[in-house]
């Protein structure tokens, strides 16, 4: 088992920036694959990014492509999401999620991250 536990959130200006946290516990943070989803008001939660165990694999959504950053430090156990150049479409809820495997191809799908955080809120006023 691993526990997340994401901060960072908070309430920023369009084209401001906010860096997210997610803290793991637990087991071997370094064997886990980490994502980024996030859920807006009445919307589907969606995937933003995703890093592999050993940082060397980065994907993103398309409309995070160029703005936002996946990174991760294994021996602090933690991961980040640095967001640039916010939206008041970014406003949503982002949680972090983590997995031993990691396929490309559904790495999209919450059915495939076995853990996850308890979120934390970002909202972007115009």
């Amino acid at each position: 088992q691993v526990q997340l536990v994401e901060s960072g959130g908070g309430l920023v200006q369009a084209g401001g920036s906010l860096r997210l946290s997610c803290a793991a516990s637990g087991r071997t943070f370094s064997n886990y694959t980490m994502a980024w989803f996030r859920q807006a008001p009445g919307k589907e939660r969606e995937f933003v990014a995703v890093i592999s165990w050993s940082g060397r694999r980065t994907y993103y959504a398309n409309f995070v492509k160029g703005r936002f950053t996946v990174s991760r430090d294994n021996v602090k156990k933690t991961g980040y999401l640095q967001m640039n150049s916010l939206k008041p479409e970014d406003t949503a809820v982002y949680y972090c999620a983590a997995d031993v495997t990691f396929a490309q191809s559904t790495m999209a799908s919450e059915s495939v991250w076995d853990y996850w955080g308890q979120g934390t809120q970002v909202t972007v006023s115009s």
